[in-house]
C-alpha cells in the first residue's frame, strides 16, 4: 500500500480523524459508533441537494415494518411511473441509517431521473444475520408490488447500495433471480463486501489507519454473523454463490485503499465469467466511503453521478 497515491483529499479526511482523537469503531459499543457515524455527516457531508419530492414510507417486514425513503429528482414529472433504484445504505450492517445516506440518494436521484427508495434495515447486532437480507428481499418485493401506487414502474427496478449495502444488493439480486422475482434490470455494487471466508487471512493487507481496516471490518463482522458458520452462507459472502448466471448486468465501484476492495474486484469478475454484463469502475487513489464525504472529498460527486448514469441507461 503506497500511501503516496492516496487522494489529498481523503489524506485531509484521514488527518482530521486523527487530529480530533476520534476513537476507531471497535473500540465502541454499536449505539455508540451510531452516534459517532451520524455526527459525522456536518463535517464530512455537503448540504443535501434539494429534490422534487420526498416521501417517508413503511413496508411490511419479518420483523415488523421497515422504514424506507422515497425520493424523486428535480425535473421528473410529477406522477408519472419513474424506473426505480432500491438503495441500502452502508455501515458494517452496524452503524448508518437512512439520514446518513440521505444526501446519496438524493444525488442518485437528481443524476437518474429514477426514482430512488432507501431501504432502513435492522441493524446488528440487536438483530443477528439474517436480519438485514430478510428486510432486504421483503423491501424490495413490496416496492416492485406497490408500484403503482408509489409512481414507479416495476418492470424497471434495480437494486443498489454501497458496503454493507453492496453485498445486501448483491443478495438480493440472487435471491430474486431464484424466487421467481421481482426482475431487476440492473445491480450497483459500490465498493461492496463479498466475502467473509477470506476475512481471517493474515496475508491480507490490513489498511491500519483508515475508517475501515481489516481490524474494523472484522468487528462488524462479528456484530453482524452469527459465528464462523454463517461466513460461507451465500447470503454473507455472495462471492461463494455457486452460480451467478442470469443475474442483472452490474456498475461495479471500488477503490485502491479498502480491505474489500480484492473481493469487490473478484466479484466482478465472477459475474463477467458467468455471463454477466459488469461496468468495472476501480477508482485507486480512493479509500472505502468517500462518496460519503463529499464536503472534503471533491471526487465523491462525479463518482457518485457516474454511478447514478449507469443507473439511468440500464432502467432506460
Amino acid at each position: 500500500m503506497d500511501r503516496t497515491l492516496l487522494d489529498p483529499d481523503a489524506q485531509r479526511v484521514l488527518d482530521l480523524i486523527r487530529e480530533a482523537g476520534r476513537p476507531p469503531y471497535e473500540t465502541l459499543t454499536p449505539p455508540e459508533a451510531r452516534e459517532f457515524y451520524r455526527a459525522g455527516r456536518r463535517i464530512l457531508q455537503p448540504d443535501p441537494p434539494e429534490v422534487a419530492e420526498i416521501r417517508n414510507l413503511e413496508a411490511p417486514g419479518p420483523g415488523g415494518k421497515i422504514p424506507l425513503r422515497l425520493y424523486r429528482g428535480l425535473g421528473t414529472v410529477r406522477g408519472a411511473a419513474l424506473p426505480a433504484l432500491v438503495y441500502f445504505h452502508g455501515g458494517g450492517w452496524v452503524i448508518g441509517d437512512l439520514d446518513t445516506h440521505d444526501g446519496v440518494c438524493r444525488l442518485i436521484a437528481n443524476a437518474s431521473g429514477c426514482a430512488v427508495v432507501s431501504v432502513d434495515y435492522r441493524l446488528a447486532p440487536e438483530h443477528k444475520f439474517p436480519a438485514a437480507v430478510e428486510d432486504a428481499v421483503a423491501a424490495t418485493e413490496w416496492i416492485a408490488a406497490q408500484g403503482a401506487s408509489l409512481d414507479i414502474d416495476s418492470s424497471r427496478l434495480a437494486v443498489g447500495g454501497d458496503s454493507a449495502g453492496g453485498n445486501l444488493a448483491a443478495v438480493v439480486a440472487l435471491t430474486a433471480r431464484d424466487h421467481g422475482g421481482p426482475r431487476l434490470r440492473h445491480q450497483l455494487l459500490i465498493y461492496p463486501a463479498t466475502d467473509f471466508v477470506t476475512s481471517d487471512d493474515p496475508g491480507r493487507e490490513r489498511f491500519e489507519g483508515f475508517p475501515l481496516n481489516v481490524v474494523t471490518m472484522n468487528w462488524f463482522r462479528d456484530h453482524y454473523l452469527r459465528g464462523a458458520g454463517d461466513y460461507g452462507d451465500w447470503r454473507a459472502s455472495p462471492l461463494r454463490a455457486t452460480d451467478l448466471r442470469g443475474l442483472p448486468p452490474a456498475y461495479v465501484l471500488t477503490v485502491g485503499f479498502d480491505p474489500l476492495h480484492a473481493e469487490g474486484e473478484q466479484y466482478a469478475r465472477n459475474l463477467k465469467e458467468a455471463g454477466v454484463p459488469v461496468q468495472h469502475r476501480h477508482i485507486a487513489p480512493q479509500m472505502h466511503g468517500f462518496l460519503t464525504m463529499g464536503k472534503l472529498i471533491a471526487a465523491a460527486k462525479p463518482a457518485t453521478e457516474e454511478a447514478a448514469a449507469a443507473v439511468k441507461a440500464a432502467l432506460g
